[in-house]
């Protein structure tokens, strides 16, 4: 029996506006310096805007399909074996492709120069939404990655 530890995963609580825990972790992702007021506003007016652009009364709806279509289901791990280094493609666990897709996002619109937060992610969100944009070929390329070296499929465990 083991003497350590574990660690357990704490709930996140739900957004108190659309009462969605995605959301949530969303606004817990982009916030800075513990700054969660900042953060909850900059998303709330990027989905008021991401409606308005794509057209539709379900704000929460269309995000969840926005972070469907930048979640990745391949990637690639570096193993060493017998001297040598093989990138392997795997699959990732649904947690992590939550989290590799609002990270992307939150990445590529920060990246956007002279424009506000909220402008930035409203665009991506509508990028993401629309199946093309930075965070749509970020995700091709892992998926490239992984297709190309799929004859080191075998070293996977």
């Amino acid at each position: 029996m083991s003497r350590r530890r574990r660690a357990t995963r704490r709930q996140t609580e739900p957004d108190p506006v659309y009462r969605s825990v995605v959301l949530a972790k969303f606004i817990n992702k982009l916030m800075v310096d513990g700054k969660k007021a900042v953060s909850r506003r900059i998303v709330y007016r990027a989905l008021e805007k991401f409606a308005q652009r794509v057209k539709t009364d379900n704000p929460l709806e269309a995000f969840e399909q926005a972070l469907e279509n930048a979640k990745p289901s391949l990637e690639v791990k570096t193993r060493r074996i017998g001297g040598a280094n093989y990138q392997v493609p795997v699959e990732i666990p649904a947690d992590r492709r939550t989290a590799m897709a609002m990270g992307w996002i939150i990445t590529f619109s920060r990246a956007k120069p002279g424009r506000a937060m909220e402008e930035s992610l409203a665009g991506e969100l509508v990028d993401c939404l629309n199946n093309q944009g930075s965070t749509i070929k970020k995700k091709d390329d892992t998926h490239r990655m992984a297709e190309a070296n799929k004859a080191f499929a075998h070293y996977k465990w």
